[in-house]
């Protein structure tokens, strides 16, 4: 991949990352359109898009049992449910700033369940992102309990999935995208039978769905989809530090998109409380690319420059 291809997936990325955001929270917002059944669709589109990758060989697909793949499935519901849930119920400042919690919630998890050690550094970067997301959801304007109910479950069950996640792909020998494959429609399954449950059925069906709603529904799921591509790119074609500085740069884009389009406010607490965590992420990217760059000089018996 040359330096211009690169650059063209990381624009790409960044756009369609804030750009499914906004586009969820409008939906929401402004059309009322059930949060599940949203995300069922978007399972359903993004399966149907990964049969038409196969098809131009943009990946392959590998026969796995699909025991294999029903926690994983399970967990992948869960967490797109429970964030979008998130999203709904809470500004998309604060929405933005809870998911940074998956980071000390995944080591915890690490560390009590799979005797994973981290280094003083990388636990003390732990501090500032609690810290800081704490400050900003107490100084929340439209602070409510629902909303922190779901961003709470939202970051375990994003913490679990990527712990899995991880083992999974390693126990397979799959890339993300051929565990996509299985993962989108057994999670579309799985909330075709919570849909009627949960959420009136009936009503979303009898409802006068303008022409509009729908083509907002359906742009929200095609979004959705090029997200998951155009990250599975950046991973398989960059560096994790890349990907994480990504990252970094969506979540400030995303804070100011909050502000313009939803006309969020943003107190001087929430200010520093954000400055907080995105500092720590920032300190915990460094460390952990440190770690990365020592350990494969090492293994290749070449000595370790620590980086400044």
């Amino acid at each position: 991949m040359n330096k211009r291809t690169t650059v063209l997936y990381l624009v790409l990325n960044v756009f369609f990352s804030i750009l499914i955001v906004l586009l969820n929270k409008w939906v929401y917002y402004n059309i009322g359109f059930p949060n599940i059944t949203l995300s069922m669709i978007h399972f359903i589109v993004t399966f149907i898009g990964l049969i038409i990758c196969e098809k131009f060989d943009v990946f392959c697909i590998k026969d796995v049992a699909v025991k294999e793949m029903l926690f994983i499935a399970m967990t992948f519901c869960g967490f797109v449910v429970l964030t979008n849930l998130s999203l709904a119920h809470n500004t998309v400042g604060t929405y933005q700033i809870a998911k940074m919690l998956t980071t000390p919630c995944v080591i915890i998890i690490q560390m009590s369940f799979y005797n994973k050690h981290f280094g003083l550094p990388v636990k003390l970067t732990l501090i500032p992102i609690v810290l800081g997301v704490i400050i900003n959801f107490y100084y929340d304007i439209q602070f409510n309990i629902l909303g922190t109910i779901y961003a709470t479950l939202g970051v375990l069950v994003t913490s679990l999935y990527q712990v899995w996640i991880n083992q999974k792909q390693k126990e397979l020998q799959m890339d993300p995208m051929q565990l996509l494959y299985y993962q989108a429609p057994l999670s579309a399954l799985m909330l075709l039978f919570i849909v009627p449950i949960v959420e009136p059925v009936g009503s979303t069906l009898s409802h006068n769905w303008s022409i509009f709603d729908m083509v907002m529904v359906l742009f929200s799921s095609i979004v959705a989809f090029f997200v998951n591509l155009t990250s599975y790119w950046i991973i398989g074609k960059t560096s994790p530090l890349t990907y994480n500085m990504v990252g970094h740069c969506k979540f400030c884009l995303l804070l100011l998109g909050g502000s313009i389009v939803f006309k969020e406010s943003l107190a001087l607490n929430q200010a520093i409380g954000i400055t907080l965590t995105l500092g720590g992420i920032i300190s915990y990217t460094h460390m952990k690319d440190n770690q990365l760059t020592a350990e494969s000089q090492i293994e290749e018996g070449k000595p370790f420059v620590h980086k400044i």
